[in-house]
């Protein structure tokens, strides 16, 4: 990947704290905002005070908090509980497009982020929202749009893109490093050997910590590897072989299972 400059940095760093400032100043409940920042990109650590949907238009981004981090392709979007402290990393370049809503704006949410795919209604209305941004106060058009785009969004079908993290040094060590390099062959008995436990006792803490199986999270997480390849347009076969896995088939059965259609058809859906 290819570094960026420190003078780019430095511009997009400023260009993010004026946006930041701009949303936490504005007085509307709900405030959109467009943006497409470089692969390589890490958005500084933030927060608002509004809960935001952010939704990827294009590319990949990974949102990373200090317990978990959420993958967010073409097509889907992540909400993103008001005040919780996130960073965001940009897997290739993107499109993004956010909302943001006032505890006033009755956006669902929970206390962590969950992802949700964006339906062509919500995406055309987000569209026209943005379009619109520098309309007037009480401009009637922008008006129904915003609401309509609120009474969408809060129907968002949800997708299992989350990645917990456990909070035990050594586990989540072990974590970062499967997410620099995943197989679908990693054993639990092996991670259970390397942190000097017993398979039940691992697997018993290994489900407290994050809150799922050590098979699910190894899932997930190859997911996570495949998304930013396919987002740029790799074959899936290729995708399929360089993840480890024997076949492509197998390759499918695990994306259908987590994103409910195949790797093709969901690439040229994007």
């Amino acid at each position: 990947m290819e570094k960026l400059s420190k003078q780019l940095l430095a511009t997009l760093d400023n260009s993010h704290v004026q946006h930041l400032r701009w949303i936490e100043d504005a007085n509307a409940d709900v405030v959109v905002h467009s943006s497409e920042p470089p692969q390589g990109y890490t958005v500084p650590w933030h927060h608002h005070r509004r809960t935001q949907l952010l939704c990827v238009f294009a590319g990949v981004a990974l949102i990373v908090t200090a317990r978990g981090r959420w993958m967010v392709p073409p097509g889907h979007a992540l909400f993103i509980p008001a005040g919780l402290e996130h960073s965001i990393e940009i897997q290739s370049d993107v499109s993004m497009k956010s909302v943001y809503v006032t505890p006033r704006g009755e956006i669902p949410t929970d206390e962590v982020p969950r992802v949700v795919e964006v339906t062509d209604l919500a995406r055309s209305l987000l569209l026209e929202a943005i379009r619109l941004r520098e309309a007037p106060v009480g401009h009637r058009k922008a008006e129904l749009v915003l609401s309509l785009l609120v009474e969408e969004i809060a129907t968002l079908p949800e997708r299992p893109l989350g990645l917990p993290f456990p909070s035990e040094r050594r586990l989540t060590a072990l974590c970062r490093d499967y997410l620099a390099n995943p197989t679908p062959n990693a054993r639990l008995d092996d991670w259970a050997e390397k942190l000097a436990m017993s398979r039940r006792t691992f697997t018993r803490q290994f489900r407290k910590e994050t809150g799922i199986s050590f098979t699910t999270w190894r899932q997930q997480a190859s997911v996570f590897a495949c998304l930013p390849q396919l987002a740029e347009g790799q074959p899936v076969t290729n995708v399929a072989l360089e993840a480890g896995y024997e076949s492509v088939a197998a390759f499918t059965t695990m994306f259908r299972r987590m994103l409910g259609t195949s790797p093709r058809t969901y690439m040229v859906n994007r």
